[in-house]
């Protein structure tokens, strides 16, 4: 059996982040001087490029850094202890992204609106790493982590990729004219307690909560138990998520309700314990850390849907993983692009209006956190489907904001209009919006004939002293020698004192965009409004 072993995550294929320390790691035996020669030819050139480096392991593993090199394809790895040497081919130097979150970064290619981008011609410049998905490490999770690796554009897998993470990838591919590789690092349904060890959380006592939901969910119960009750769970769901696929396949339109209420009731996510991939740090140890510190360009992230029910959390909780990130690749200032949450709400809720404060937090969290940088989807979302299918648009937001955060190319049409502050006039307020030059746009959303009935088409609410917000009577935008303002006025609300717009899980109304066709973020004008999801007043049927 070998001893010397790279990270899973170096595979033939690879692409190694280019003008950057090279972090190159694994296992081997104690004590042996671990050595590492990387070669190849820049891109577009006949110009020989070598580096190496060395490293001793200790405690069973090694972790050393080779100095940076350019971009360039078809470079070779040789990595030696003396009695043993790894060789790995065909690797890329260029721009490496790590696309992390849940399920609308998990949703595949071939599953997305634009699937026929399958239909392209291979391409060797764009490459693609899934971490593995298990919940778990035993024997059988090492084994099957032996199996996986990088490929290129064009094969077999291809059509697994993240839809998100490859139409960024391509779009800056072609942008920048040299390879690029996406980790995919992601999980359907987690909370970003998951992505995070429990010692984060433990030092906060408002974070301290995801780890006291746990305790009281395992509390009394055996680790073999918790296995047991976990495996029981996974065979009942996988059967009845067999039968609920042949119906909707039969009956695409059918209700949950009635799905379940034909195939019996949905379990899941199952019950929490040590074996769940839910549970709080489940696959930060899994899936993140298995992966750490490949050298990367920034991160990718697609998440917050799974945190709604804590939403008041969830600004500390983002921020939170962010740093820790931040910290565990060793570079407090490594881009970090994110998606706001898209326009949802299942037809049989009410608008909890709880998304709003996802948002919020996710607004606050790019405003307050240096380097970071967000891509506005609110027009993006489905009606009754919290996994929209369209992909490229969403990932060439996230393009937009890498090329100011990550490569310092500023770009005024790639800054999405956003509120920066109010001022109280005369029986109005004035809203200053950044980012908006020849003013606004006005496009639905989707067309009105698809519109679900009862759902909400405001667009402006202001309210008084007493936080009751009624729709504006009308709002008009003007373009000053100070930026742009929007003067918002309500014959019920005589003094106002604050305002919101889009403030709602799901809008079937207009949007307001820039003229670079990139919309208004939603927001509102303080956060000292009395809000509260569903308090009188403010929850719309």
């Amino acid at each position: 059996m070998a001893d010397l072993k790279l990270a899973a995550v170096f595979s033939d294929n690879c692409v190694l982040q280019r003008g950057k320390n090279i972090a190159l790691f694994g296992t081997g035996k104690e004590g042996s001087t671990v050595e590492a020669m990387l070669s190849g030819k820049v891109l577009g050139s006949l110009e020989e490029q070598t580096v190496k480096g060395r490293g001793i392991v200790k405690d069973g593993r090694f972790e050393f850094l080779l100095p940076p090199l350019r971009e360039g394809l078809e470079h070779k790895l040789t990595v030696t202890d003396g009695s043993e040497t790894i060789t790995l081919e065909n690797i890329a130097i260029g721009e490496v992204w790590l696309a992390g979150g849940q399920s609308n970064m998990e949703l595949e290619l071939q599953n997305c609106a634009e699937k026929d981008a399958l239909n392209r011609p291979a391409d060797h410049m764009l490459r693609f790493y899934y971490t593995q998905k298990r919940a778990f490490i035993d024997e059988e999770f090492l084994r099957a982590e032996e199996n996986t690796g990088w490929e290129c554009f064009g094969g077999q897998g291809t059509k697994a990729w993240s839809a998100v993470g490859y139409f960024f990838g391509e779009k800056l591919k072609s942008k920048l004219q040299v390879p690029v590789g996406i980790i995919g690092c992601n999980w359907g349904g987690t909370s970003a307690s998951a992505w995070m060890p429990c010692d984060a959380m433990a030092e906060d006592k408002d974070l301290q909560t995801y780890l006291d939901i746990y305790e009281e969910a395992v509390k009394g119960k055996t680790r073999e138990q918790q296995i047991r009750e976990y495996e029981e769970y996974s065979v009942y769901q996988a059967e009845f998520d067999r039968k609920a696929a042949a119906l909707y396949q039969e009956r695409p339109n059918i209700e949950w309700d009635e799905v379940q209420s034909i195939v019996g009731e949905s379990r899941y996510p199952g019950p929490m314990g040590c074996i769940n991939p839910y549970r709080p740090g489940g696959l930060y140890e899994c899936m993140l850390k298995r992966v750490m510190p490949y050298t990367l360009k920034g991160f990718l992230y697609y998440q917050g849907e799974s945190d709604d029910h804590l939403p008041h959390l969830y600004h500390k909780l983002f921020s939170r993983m962010i740093r820790q990130w931040r910290e565990d690749w060793k570079d407090d200032e490594l881009p970090f692009l994110f998606v706001q949450l898209p326009m949802h709400r299942y037809k049989q809720d009410p608008d909890f209006k709880h998304w709003c404060l996802i948002r919020e937090a996710q607004d606050r969290v790019y405003r307050t956190v240096r380097n970071t940088g967000m891509a506005c989807a609110i027009d993006q979302g489905e009606f009754n489907e919290i996994h929209p299918k369209r992909k490229s648009v969403v990932g060439e937001r996230l393009y937009l904001q890498a090329l100011e955060v990550a490569y310092g190319m500023e770009d005024p049409n790639a800054r999405a209009p956003r509120f920066t502050w109010a001022e109280v006039g005369e029986g109005e307020l004035i809203l200053h919006i950044a980012n908006v030059k020849g003013g606004f746009l006005a496009s639905p959303d989707i067309p009105e004939s698809e519109w679900p009935v009862g759902t909400n088409d405001v667009l402006f609410e202001v309210a008084g002293a007493d936080s009751v917000y009624v729709p504006v009577d009308q709002w008009l935008g003007q373009e000053t020698p100070e930026g742009t303002i929007l003067r918002l006025r309500s014959a019920k609300v005589p003094e106002p004192v604050f305002a919101r717009y889009l403030w709602t899980n799901y809008s079937s109304g207009s949007l307001l965009y820039g003229k670079n066709w990139l919309p208004l973020a939603p927001f509102r004008t303080s956060r000292k409004d009395g809000f509260t999801p569903g308090s009188s007043g403010n929850e719309m049927e």
